[in-house]
């Protein structure tokens, strides 16, 4: 394949998956601008070997993969630079947009879980991709990803309460 045909299959492949490569990196980073530049630099990344990630039929993967190393890369070089809400300032009120501050609240959490946790929980419940998808673009094992979806769950639980909820949530409904 030449190197012009390489990069049309690329720009399509791009064109494609970006809506979905997104929504991955939002909700890896939890900040728009943030994702988009996540999206773009494991782009990037993939186009540089995109001959040998086409000669291996794995080109979401080998994005996803990027994207997840690129975001915990960036998690452990920078600190954030949000200033925590006390709990009693950060208690929402019921009102006509209970659910979406909820989903806010639980998307806080989240991002408030170790970066390998976090990604876990992104690809399997955000992403709908299976244990073993999951397993693939991490490069660990079903095990491991079922661990990590098990401790994050759990973590998520203790430290997830939506407003006015008397009873558990069920969080996998929730990431759904």
């Amino acid at each position: 394949m030449s190197r012009h045909e390489d990069d049309e299959e690329f720009r399509l492949f791009v064109q494609r998956q970006w809506g979905s490569l997104l929504r991955t990196a939002y909700l890896l980073t939890g900040d728009r601008g943030t994702a988009e530049d996540l999206a773009q630099s494991a782009l990037e990344k993939t186009h540089r070997r995109w001959g040998r990630v086409l000669r291996r039929d794995a080109p979401e993967v080998y994005v996803r993969r990027a994207m997840v190393n690129t975001a915990i890369s960036w998690r452990r070089r920078r600190r954030p630079l949000e200033v925590p809400l006390l709990t009693s300032d950060s208690q929402p009120t019921r009102d006509a947009y209970a659910q979406v501050e909820e989903r806010q609240l639980l998307l806080a959490a989240l991002r408030r879980l170790p970066p390998r946790t976090q990604a876990v929980l992104v690809l399997r419940y955000f992403e709908d991709l299976s244990e073993a998808d999951t397993a693939q673009v991490l490069g660990c094992s079903v095990g491991s990803v079922k661990s990590q979806a098990s401790r994050g769950l759990a973590r998520l639980r203790r430290e997830f309460t939506p407003s006015g909820a008397q009873s558990p949530v069920r969080l996998e409904e929730e990431l759904a």
